[in-house]
């Protein structure tokens, strides 16, 4: 990897690490059913990150607009359908991540994490032809057999988590394919055709206006710091790396959700479920050793 690629990789590994935590505030609103957390989560989001595209990012919006209307009809109804495809894959995630965690277990949702690299890595080489290497191979054979060692449960926590993990799996592949935007401003409009989605339902079951501060507090961290940031950088990192690299640093996140689960929130592991989430981590360390060794070679050099 070229030097001038580390960041994107970072940015990878710092997006997965932020969702990780992601359950704290989920569950301080479990009282609340999970449709009015995805509503205000999309609704707050929304206003957040097209303020912040007008206050400080109106060059880039420009510039989209240009390559849009330049394009041929055919390109701009590509672009129209990636666009939709991947709201609808990235709200049905939302959605379904949120009922897990709240009305599932966590445990759930965070194994959705550790079958998705598995999907995204195999989609990658599959739909865009990303060359996968014999030690990235073998990468995926230990995640594999961590997976099966992890899948002794409850078939419906399984079928959750495959649910959850094939919809981000998908999202992720689609924005691989959509280089020419940028990044922001693609999250942003696939938040604001979220809310077009979703505006129906809610106005439907509308039921009140949440008065809860404690409420609204959560729901703007979950909307800045684990919706707009970390979503910003998992699709900055695949500017400069594959969607299969990024599948597999995914494995990040249910590590550290796992051990949310068992220091914060006090849920029991066996040795069993222990020997599947170091092998895991060791699958991480596998695929992305080539990466780790350039980045621990360039520092040397540096120093």
């Amino acid at each position: 990897m070229q030097p001038s690629n580390f960041r994107y990789f970072f940015a990878g590994i710092l997006s997965f690490a932020i969702w990780g935590f992601f359950s704290i505030p989920l569950r301080n609103l479990k009282a609340f059913p999970s449709e009015e957390i995805l509503y205000y989560r999309i609704f707050t989001s929304v206003i957040f990150i097209w303020l912040a595209i007008f206050i400080f990012r109106k060059k880039q919006l420009r510039t989209d607009l240009v390559y849009f209307k330049s394009l041929k009809l055919k390109g701009k109804r590509n672009v129209l359908l990636q666009l939709v495809v991947s709201t609808l894959l990235l709200t049905g995630n939302w959605y379904t991540y949120i009922y897990a965690v709240n009305n599932v277990s966590l445990q759930s949702a965070a194994f959705a994490y550790m079958v998705c690299p598995l999907i995204t890595a195999f989609g990658g080489f599959i739909i865009l032809k990303e060359k996968l290497s014999g030690l990235k191979l073998i990468s995926l054979g230990i995640a594999l057999l961590s997976i099966l060692l992890l899948a002794t449960g409850s078939l419906v926590e399984v079928s959750w988590s495959v649910i959850i993990a094939s919809l981000y799996a998908f999202y992720l592949i689609i924005q691989r394919k959509m280089q020419y935007l940028d990044k922001l401003n693609v999250l942003a409009v696939q938040i604001g055709l979220a809310v077009l989605l979703m505006l129906p339902l809610y106005l439907a079951r509308h039921a009140g206006f949440p008065q809860s501060l404690w409420f609204w507090e959560n729901i703007t961290v979950i909307a800045v710091f684990f919706t707009i940031i970390p979503l910003f950088m998992s699709l900055y990192a695949l500017i400069g790396i594959p969607s299969s690299t990024l599948g597999i640093i995914i494995y990040i996140n249910p590590i550290i959700a796992f051990a949310i689960a068992i220091f914060y929130f006090g849920e029991q592991v066996n040795a069993h479920r222990l020997f599947g989430y170091t092998l895991l981590l060791a699958s991480v360390l596998v695929f992305n050793w080539v990466i780790i060794k350039d980045i621990l070679t360039f520092k040397i050099k540096k120093t």
